[in-house]
């Protein structure tokens, strides 16, 4: 699967690029807000990418940091959105409006999106009240660490009294998927704390 793309922008279409990667041309499908911040064709561009793949074909969507990947996936745990509308969800909302809009259940906010009724937005607001990320502009190493902690974990975290007791005493039910992220990624470890607790409590 790929998860990262690295290159030269070679082309737009309409809801995609063609990223040249060492000499392969790779179309990746993009939201309206991620092309427009994307640069000009010939100057080099990097993209996360989330893979789908079918018996017919293989899509690249395309977007501008790992927490707009996040949203994407999440996006698509709802009943009725598929890939399409997430992607127009996001062309129309950055991560940190939709991260407000669930929070506060405002399906209006979700509804400015095009091809997205009252009754979707309902559900994407009341679905993803528990599964979102409780993070809008958070450093990529707490993206992956949320990961291994589990979504439940960040619905807890905001209100840790204790973050360092909460992600390194051995009696935090999350210890040990945290312990295992310092060992796999040393080097993100020293700033994770503290990105965590300044993203997430401010």
């Amino acid at each position: 699967m790929i998860g990262k793309l690295k290159g030269i922008l070679d082309s737009y279409g309409e809801d995609y690029i063609i990223l040249d990667v060492g000499g392969v041309g790779y179309q990746v499908y993009c939201s309206a807000r991620t092309m427009q911040a994307l640069p000009s064709p010939g100057e080099p561009a990097t993209l996360s990418i989330e893979t789908h793949v079918r018996e017919d074909q293989i899509k690249l969507f395309g977007f501008a940091s790992d927490i707009e990947r996040e949203w994407f996936r999440l996006l698509q745990t709802v009943q009725g959105v598929g890939a399409k509308v997430a992607m127009s969800v996001l062309g129309t909302l950055k991560p940190s409006e939709l991260a407000s809009a669930v929070a506060m259940r405002d399906k209006a906010m979700v509804a400015r999106t095009p091809g997205v009724g009252p009754k979707v937005a309902e559900r994407i607001v009341t679905e993803l009240k528990d599964k979102a990320p409780a993070y809008a502009n958070v450093d990529p190493a707490v993206v992956h660490l949320a990961g291994a902690l589990g979504r439940e974990a960040w619905v807890v975290l905001p209100f840790a009294p204790d973050w360092r007791w909460t992600l390194t005493n051995e009696r935090s039910p999350w210890y040990p998927q945290a312990r295992l992220f310092r060992q796999r990624a040393p080097g993100d470890w020293p700033n994770v704390i503290a990105t965590v607790r300044d993203a997430l409590r401010t």
